[in-house]
């Protein structure tokens, strides 16, 4: 279907206006085949589709193998975070970009327990999401936030600005002490593939890292298919302790869509003595998220607010999702000019922004990844705020404050 519209002119079109385009690429429209009825405030759902891989690091008490279950439980979120939606669709969909105030809640019940997604738009100009995924068994916890950057050199470049923090409760000395184990992720790079069939996918590159304050250090590294040789979507991985990456104690090896297999020790010493634990990303079921019906919904949840985009895109009505999209574009300028006359900022309903996290400024130093650049991207480093979460979880709105909220933010 994306090679027949695409020979009609309109992808050629677009890629012309790629090439020609100085400055972020999600600020262009994209052609009606290749967008989405997703918000980028759902992508956030995508760190926690497996909760028992999430949550097994907290049952193990070697810092080592701790370290290697939450490198696992990573590299087995980038099928679903990168390749999902083309495996869905047959290409990868431009998203919808979320506006201030977005939300996006759900939950997930498995054998893990119960685990719970709030995402929100923390910032528009620059944009940017912060998410928090808990697990109410283990105590686990994964918060951070994104923000993306798309420039074209030959084809698209996007650059992930962000992190991720996961805080992991582990046994202390005694029986009921538990002392909190932080990991500091960064996000890879990637560029879109495919552009000149009209069926773009999603390649990562460069490297990433996870490190820990037990003292280890996760490095994965990223490559696909070259002209004469590689594969798509490989991953190798080391992971050692943090002042010395020459002392490897686990390593990764495979296809981060497909399977991949963990051994203890260096890549050269590789053997089924030495196999560790394998992954089938493709044979591994995903627990489904749960999330409220649209009626049950507040009126900034994603699906609800970008509900009647989200059917003219269905319906492939390009009219209705201009007129739709247009709506909640000038009701949000309207707020922002409101609020910029009164002098008050929109207020974040579950996360604050932190000036400093000094745990995580020496996570950064020792992997050599400062944070500064990612608060002066993103308006700052998001914290989520469960004193904020419970007082938002437990607001009824009335029939007419729903109302307001859809006409003054939705423009509905």
């Amino acid at each position: 279907m994306a090679d027949a519209q695409a020979s009609s002119g309109t992808w050629s079109a677009f890629l012309k206006s790629i090439a020609s385009f100085n400055g972020d690429l999600s600020s262009l429209t994209a052609p009606p085949f290749i967008l989405s009825s997703q918000s980028l405030t759902e992508f956030s759902s995508y760190w926690a589709t497996h909760p028992p891989l999430l949550t097994a690091a907290a049952a193990e008490p070697d810092p080592a193998r701790r370290a290697m279950l939450v490198l696992k439980w990573f590299l087995s979120t980038l099928k679903h975070q990168y390749a999902s939606r083309s495996e869905q669709f047959g290409n990868e969909k431009k998203p919808l970009n979320p506006f201030l105030g977005e939300l996006f809640l759900g939950t997930w019940t498995d054998e893990a327990g119960t685990t719970t997604l709030v995402s929100e738009q923390v910032s528009h100009h620059p944009p940017a999401t912060a998410y928090c995924v808990r697990n109410d068994k283990t105590g686990i916890q994964l918060e951070g936030y994104n923000a993306q950057k798309a420039t074209f050199k030959s084809t698209i470049i996007v650059k992930q600005i962000g992190h991720a923090v996961l805080t992991v409760p582990v046994k202390g000395n005694g029986d009921d002490d538990k002392q909190l184990e932080r990991y500091l992720i960064t996000l890879p790079s990637l560029h879109i593939e495919g552009l000149i069939f009209g069926a773009p996918f999603v390649e990562l590159d460069g490297s990433s890292l996870i490190t820990s304050s037990s003292g280890y250090t996760a490095k994965i590294d990223y490559s696909g298919k070259g002209w004469l040789s590689g594969k798509k979507n490989t991953v190798v991985a080391t992971l050692y302790p943090t002042d010395n990456e020459k002392e490897v104690l686990y390593n990764v090896t495979g296809q981060w869509t497909k399977e991949f297999e963990i051994y203890q020790g260096p890549a050269k010493k590789n053997s089924k003595a030495t196999l560790v634990a394998t992954y089938d990303a493709a044979a591994t079921k995903q627990t489904e998220l749960a999330v409220a019906p649209l009626d049950k919904q507040h009126p900034l949840e994603s699906r609800r607010a970008w509900s009647k985009v989200a059917d003219a895109i269905q319906r492939g009505d390009m009219d209705s999702v201009s007129a739709e999209k247009t709506k909640i574009e000038q009701a949000q300028r309207n707020l922002r000019t409101k609020e910029s006359a009164e002098g008050q900022p929109w207020e974040r309903r579950y996360f604050n922004a932190v000036a400093e996290d000094e745990t995580l400024a020496l996570l950064g130093k020792a992997a050599g990844v400062p944070l500064d650049g990612d608060r002066d991207k993103t308006g700052g480093l998001w914290r989520f705020d469960a004193e904020k979460a419970a007082k938002a979880d437990a607001e009824k709105l009335t029939e007419e404050q729903i109302a307001r909220i859809e006409k003054e933010m939705l423009g509905q």
